[in-house]
């Protein structure tokens, strides 16, 4: 039980406020964003209890220590919203390349069950790599490899577009396609 009362007492502030500062004087910051000069630690504190606000230590430099009389958990409210769109345009941008490996001996239930996968990933915002591997004599005939990568661009044409065309390197061929915007 006493445990319990210990940790909810003890919160973990990443910047000091009210009773928690440790400087004799201060600059202090209005809410409104005007300079009310420089302050003895309990005039702001004062100050700051009046308006119904915390006093926030900005800068704890010993030179020239800045507090802001604000509401401190509107404050680390909007921190943490900024912090979790900053989070969220990262993973936005960090989106990862599928692959699919297709043969020119494909079936067709294969094939499909490829393309499904496939409108799942585009939806999520994921672009999409096809690739063909050419075995043995299947070489002489890379038009057939282009055809069936074209065909399943073409099966995805409501969900993506080529971003690059198929292209052969050696034994392989390859394409990709990006979600549709």
């Amino acid at each position: 039980m006493w445990r319990c009362v210990k940790i909810a007492n003890n919160k973990n502030h990443d910047l000091p406020i009210n009773e928690n500062i440790k400087v004799a004087e201060l600059m202090v910051i209005g809410p409104k964003g005007e300079q009310m000069g420089i302050k003895k630690l309990q005039d702001a504190l004062t100050i700051a209890n009046y308006a119904g606000l915390d006093l926030v230590l900005m800068s704890d430099n010993p030179n020239k220590a800045v507090g802001k009389i604000m509401d401190y958990n509107k404050y680390r409210y909007e921190r943490q919203k900024k912090v979790k769109e900053q989070q969220k345009k990262q993973r936005e941008s960090n989106k990862e390349i599928k692959e699919y490996r297709f043969t020119i001996a494909t079936d067709i239930h294969d094939f499909e069950t490829r393309k499904k996968n496939a409108i799942n990933y585009l939806q999520k915002g994921h672009k999409i790599k096809a690739s063909l591997r050419f075995k043995g004599r299947q070489m002489a005939h890379p038009e057939l490899g282009k055809e069936m990568l074209l065909k399943f661009a073409e099966s995805l044409a409501d969900y993506a577009d080529i971003e690059q065309s198929p292209k052969q390197e050696g034994r392989n061929m390859f394409m990709l396609l990006a979600p549709k915007k």
